[in-house]
């Protein structure tokens, strides 16, 4: 599985963790729930709802955590 990143496309990101459609969902990007664009980058639809490069480098590093195995 490859790292999260700005970049990932929506699509690529649910598929590799689907706990990331709840986890958007509750930040206010419900990009699967409601049909917006599911073809654009995490980037993109983060921006899309006005979240600052800070808030969504937060976004990056706690999705890589959910896909991480625990320790």
């Amino acid at each position: 599985m490859q790292s999260v990143t700005k970049q990932i496309t929506i699509e690529e990101l649910v598929e590799q963790i689907p706990e990331s459609v709840s986890y958007l969902f509750k930040k206010g990007i419900r990009c699967i729930r409601c049909g917006e664009s599911i073809w654009g980058t995490l980037e993109q639809a983060a921006k899309e709802k006005g979240f600052s490069d800070a808030e969504i480098d937060v976004f990056v590093e706690e999705l890589n955590g959910l896909c991480s195995p625990p320790s």
